[in-house]
């Protein structure tokens, strides 16, 4: 039953990182009729914490999932953890009624996300992973002109996450167990989740994949991370892979993710895509090109404000992913991000590191 306009839903929020201080909480603080009640982490200080900065006067703390998960006025849960905890506590928190909007990625591999959506269906309850760059105004412009047929047939695209020196030091990014690998399942599943959105298409036939750890051994001097040095010792994840995908209908998809490489220029949560009538990259800014008239085109949307000096444009059409989400529970209708198509990217992630890891193809 939808969650009616007018009530006020209560939010538990199960990861106190962050992840959930700059993306998370900040955005539910600016959704009308919505209050974070309860707060859990591993580490009680961090609990405290965002309880006093986003929390009700009463906010709850604790520091075992399932304790919060017992509260039965509590209507939804963000789960924010490591990755490698996505999938029990998402099942667990959907088998208590709760709706749940995970951080990406869905889970470590794909038998984990299964689980997630065999709870949703089972349960009734509303399941959506936070792939929030789908609501940038140039992928939703992007979208339109993909479902418009500006493209004609898209056989061609790149999910690109390219960083050229910007490693996560903090938390357990590096953390290959905990995280269930690196940046391709980091910042490459962004870019991964866009370019399938974007071409609709979600049937992949067979993959090959690389990764490498030929720079996080480096010594410090060497590193010029963006964030500092990293800890050699503790970086087992990757720190580049690579995935060529052929989808069922022949198209490619090459996916390009990195923290360390010496590649230039850095490019991240970004799409290429090659159709038959047109094609678009994000090398500038969004740019489509194109033939027409028997004259190539490049055509640069706008999307700053304009047409009328001193007005500041309205950039609620990036349609706030958290809005999204909160209305999806009040109307009783699917959020932007659809459960079954973030379980394709994890399925494809999978196939990714499997084909790295023994040197074959991988054949869904």
């Amino acid at each position: 039953m939808a969650i009616s306009a007018n009530d006020t839903i209560r939010i538990g929020i199960i990861g106190c990182g962050g992840i959930a201080n700059g993306k998370h909480m900040p955005g539910l603080r600016s959704v009308e009729n919505v209050e974070m009640v309860a707060f859990c982490d591993i580490i009680e200080e961090k609990a405290q914490q965002a309880a006093k900065d986003y929390g009700t006067e009463d906010a709850k703390v604790y520091t075992d999932y399932k304790k919060l998960l017992e509260d039965k006025t509590i209507d939804v849960v963000h789960v924010c953890t490591p990755n490698r905890s996505h999938s029990f506590i998402t099942v667990d928190a959907l088998e208590a009624g709760k709706h749940v909007m995970c951080e990406k990625p869905m889970a470590i591999n794909s038998e984990e996300a299964k689980k997630m959506l065999d709870a949703a269906e089972r349960t009734g309850k509303k399941l959506c992973i936070g792939y929030q760059n789908r609501y940038r105004p140039e992928m939703l412009y992007l979208k339109k002109e993909a479902e418009d047929g500006t493209f004609g047939d898209i056989y061609y695209s790149e999910a690109i996450a390219i960083r050229r020196r910007a490693v996560p030091t903090w938390g357990v990014f590096i953390n290959e167990y905990e995280q269930g690998g690196g940046p391709l399942i980091d910042i490459g599943t962004h870019s991964l989740d866009l370019t399938l959105w974007i071409t609709n298409n979600y049937k992949p036939k067979y993959c090959v994949g690389t990764s490498y750890h030929k720079l996080n051994g480096l010594a410090p001097e060497l590193q010029g991370n963006a964030w500092g040095p990293w800890d050699s010792s503790k970086y087992t994840a990757e720190d580049s892979a690579f995935g060529f995908v052929v989808m069922e209908n022949g198209a490619t998809i090459l996916v390009k993710s990195s923290w360390a490489l010496n590649y230039e220029p850095s490019l991240e949560a970004s799409t290429l895509i090659c159709g038959t009538l047109a094609g678009a990259d994000f090398a500038n800014g969004l740019q489509i090109n194109g033939v027409r008239n028997g004259r190539q085109y490049i055509m640069k949307p706008n999307f700053s404000a304009g047409g009328v000096a001193f007005f500041d444009g309205d950039n609620s059409a990036a349609l706030d992913w958290q809005n999204d989400w909160i209305n999806s529970l009040r109307n009783d209708t699917e959020a932007i991000v659809h459960a079954d198509q973030a379980y394709c990217v994890t399925r494809i992630l999978e196939g990714i590191y499997t084909s790295a890891a023994t040197g074959d193809v991988y054949k869904f």
